[in-house]
């Protein structure tokens, strides 16, 4: 019932979203400050929730990690590591969505010293390592247990990527999205569209990790009969 719920909401809600940009939404800058086409611009409305839900899917991993330590239960390893996954790819599409916004706004795809954009970088690579480590090790308890150590540790990129635009002002030219007008950013319709994106972009992070954990779990019970079978 909720896998249900979630197949009809999810499209419903992404469908919304595109509209909202590309047919309501005004271009979240002032033209005159653009230093590229204006209407590219309109990717700040996929950037934005885009980050925030990479955030979300990073955290669950972090839970999840403290609860596998915690209790030894593999449910908990299975959905670390589905989040992480489909965590990688939102934060790889941060990245990609990030570089065409920088191209319109300051000239160049990748501002080397911006301190949003190399934490951004480094977050990426922290859990690209944590599939990696979980990749090297055959012995299901031993991968969960570093992978989860791995996790808890590695979750410290997120506060700091979020984060860095405000302890670092002075080393970015991102602006200040949320809590300040995102620097000219404001009224109600771009603030709604950005909404509806955040709940459409996470309904598709539940839904992904939903079914990423049925695969996991088919997977590991594939295993299972592999080595109890010495195949």
């Amino acid at each position: 019932m909720f896998k249900k719920i979630l197949f009809s909401l999810t499209p419903i809600a992404l469908v919304i979203s595109i509209y909202l940009i590309f047919f309501v939404a005004p271009i979240p800058v002032d033209p005159m400050d653009a230093g590229g086409n204006p209407i590219n611009f309109k990717i700040f409305y996929f950037h934005v929730p885009i980050a925030i839900t990479a955030y979300l899917a990073f955290t669950i991993v972090f839970i999840s990690g403290i609860k596998y330590l915690r209790t030894k239960q593999e449910k908990w390893d299975t959905r670390a590591v589905s989040a992480a996954e489909v965590g990688v790819i939102f934060a790889f599409l941060t990245l990609i969505t990030g570089s065409l916004w920088a191209r319109s706004a300051w000239g160049e795809y990748w501002v080397t010293w911006d301190v949003r954009l190399n934490t951004s970088l480094v977050l990426f690579l922290i859990y690209i390592s944590y599939l990696m480590v979980r990749k090297s090790i055959d012995e299901p308890e031993k991968r969960a247990r570093l992978s989860s150590v791995f996790g808890i540790i590695g979750f410290i990129s997120v506060p700091l990527s979020f984060l860095s635009i405000r302890l670092w002002n002075r080393a970015t030219v991102h602006p200040v999205v949320i809590g300040s007008g995102g620097g000219g950013i404001s009224g109600d319709v771009v603030i709604g569209t950005v909404l509806m994106n955040i709940v459409a972009f996470i309904l598709l992070l539940i839904l992904l990790v939903t079914l990423r954990i049925d695969n996991e779990i088919l997977s590991e019970k594939i295993d299972f009969i592999k080595r109890t079978n010495n195949l």
